[in-house]
C-alpha cells in the first residue's frame, strides 16, 4: 500500500475494518483523520478480527471518529444545492450500476458485498 501513498494518508473513510484498517493505520500521516462509518469485513465473522496497529493513533496523533449518516440528514438540502450544479455541468459524474428485473436483485445484493458493483446499486423492477 505504501507505494500508492508515498507521503502517507491524510484522510481515510473507513468502512472495511480488519486487515484493511490495520494497513491504513500503518500508512497514516501525522495528524491524519479517519471517519469510521462501517467495518463490513467483520459483520459476518463468528470471531471478529482484532486491530493490531491501534498504537499508531497515539504515535501519529491520528483522530478517528465514528460517522453515522443520519446525524447529517438535516444538511442534505444544502448538499443538494451544492452538488447538483456540479453534476449538471459534468464536473462530477454520478454513477449507477443498474440490474434489470426482480430476478437480478439477489445477485445485485451479493455484488455489493463482493465489490462487483461500481457506483450506486439500483435494481429496476419496472420502467414507467
Amino acid at each position: 500500500m505504501w507505494g500508492y501513498f508515498p507521503n502517507g494518508i491524510d484522510i481515510y473513510f473507513e468502512n472495511v475494518g480488519g486487515k484493511m484498517l490495520d494497513a491504513v493505520l500503518m500508512n497514516m500521516r501525522v495528524n491524519g483523520r479517519i471517519a469510521a462509518c462501517g467495518m463490513i469485513s467483520q459483520y459476518n465473522l463468528e470471531q471478529p478480527e482484532g486491530v493490531h496497529n491501534l498504537f499508531c493513533l497515539v504515535t501519529k496523533r491520528i483522530r478517528m471518529e465514528g460517522f453515522l449518516v443520519f446525524y447529517y440528514y438535516h444538511l442534505y438540502p444544502k448538499y443538494l444545492d451544492m452538488i447538483l450544479p456540479y453534476i449538471k455541468e459534468g464536473k462530477i459524474e454520478y454513477v449507477e450500476d443498474i440490474a434489470e428485473g426482480i430476478e437480478s436483485a439477489p445477485a445485485a445484493l451479493i455484488g455489493l458485498f463482493s465489490g462487483r458493483n461500481v457506483g450506486k446499486q439500483v435494481v429496476v423492477i419496472a420502467h414507467e
